[in-house]
C-alpha cells in the first residue's frame, strides 16, 4: 500500500515539477510577417495640445507627425490564465482606428496548449477562445474598442491625426485622452515620465466580462521605450485590472509593421 502511494506522489511530484519548467520556456518568435512597412506621410504637429502631450510629440516625432493606417505588431508575453501564467507569442493586426484582430497562442515547452482568436470590426467583437465563443456582447465590444485605442500606443500618432480624437489637458503630467465609441465617446488617463515625456500609463474603466455589473480600473504600464525596426514605441507594457492588484498580462514587441494592406489579413484566423 505505501509503495503504491509513494509511486502516485513521485508521479504527482514530477508532473508538477515538468510542467513549472514548461511554463518557463519561452516560445519561438513567430515568423517575421511578409511585408515591410511603407512610407509614411506626415502632417505637423497640431497646435494647442495640452502642454505633456505636445512635450511628448515633439520628442517622439519633432515637428512633423507620421500618419499610419495599419500596423501588424508581433512579440511575446506571458498571460495568466485560470491562476497559472503562461508564456505566449502573439501577432496584433490593426486597421488604426477602426478595428483589430488578436492571435495569441499560450504555450508550454514552447508548444502551443492554448490559441486565441479574436477581432474587433465594424463596431462588434468575437473571441474564440479555448473554452468557447463570445460575441454579440454589447459589453464586450465597448471593452473591445478601449482595447483597440489602447493597444494604439504601439501606434501613437493616430492620437493626434485622428479627427475624432481629443486631448484635454488635466496637469503637466496628465492629460484626458478621448476616443470615439460608434456615436458616443471614451476616455483614458494618460499620465507622462516627466523625466522622459514618454507616455507612461493608460488608464481606464472597462467591462472585463459580459455578466459584468460595473466598470473595473484598467491600468496599462509602459515598462519601457526602444526602437523596433527604426521606429521608438513601448516595447514592454503590463496589463493589471486593478482589482487583481498584479499584470495579468506583460507584452514584449520584437516586430512592428507599417501601413501594409491588412484589409483581408484582419479578418483571417491564426499567424
Amino acid at each position: 500500500m505505501w509503495g503504491i502511494a509513494l509511486t502516485i506522489l513521485g508521479m504527482i511530484i514530477v508532473l508538477v515539477a515538468a510542467g513549472w519548467l514548461g511554463l518557463r520556456v519561452k516560445p519561438k518568435p513567430f515568423p517575421a510577417y511578409p511585408g515591410q512597412t511603407a512610407a509614411l506621410e506626415s502632417v505637423e504637429l497640431p497646435a494647442d495640445l495640452p502642454p505633456p502631450v505636445e512635450r511628448f510629440y515633439r520628442t517622439l516625432y519633432g515637428d512633423r507627425i507620421p500618419v499610419i493606417e495599419s500596423a501588424v505588431i508581433t512579440g511575446r508575453a506571458t498571460m495568466r490564465v485560470s491562476g497559472i501564467t503562461f508564456p505566449a507569442r502573439f501577432r496584433f493586426t490593426h486597421r488604426a482606428g477602426q478595428g483589430y484582430r488578436h492571435y495569441i497562442e499560450a504555450t508550454i515547452f514552447g508548444t502551443p496548449v492554448m490559441k486565441v482568436n479574436e477581432h474587433y470590426l465594424d463596431g462588434h467583437s468575437r473571441q474564440e477562445l479555448p473554452f468557447g465563443v463570445i460575441e454579440n456582447e454589447p459589453k464586450i465590444d465597448m471593452a473591445a474598442n478601449l482595447g483597440l485605442w489602447g493597444e494604439s500606443v504601439w501606434l501613437p500618432s493616430i492620437f493626434v491625426t485622428d479627427p475624432r480624437v481629443r486631448w484635454e489637458a488635466i496637469d503637466d503630467v496628465t492629460a484626458r485622452l478621448v476616443v470615439p465609441f460608434g456615436e458616443e465617446e471614451d476616455t483614458f488617463t494618460v499620465t507622462f515620465d516627466p523625466k522622459t515625456g514618454l507616455i507612461a500609463t493608460l488608464e481606464a474603466k472597462r467591462y472585463r466580462e459580459a455578466t459584468d455589473e460595473a466598470k473595473i480600473p484598467w491600468h496599462n504600464a509602459v515598462m519601457d521605450w526602444q526602437e523596433v525596426d527604426g521606429h521608438l514605441l513601448p516595447t514592454v507594457g503590463a496589463v493589471t485590472w486593478m482589482d487583481e492588484g498584479t499584470p495579468w498580462a506583460v507584452f514584449t514587441v520584437e516586430e512592428v509593421v507599417y501601413n501594409v494592406d491588412v484589409a483581408e489579413y484582419v479578418k483571417a484566423k491564426g499567424l
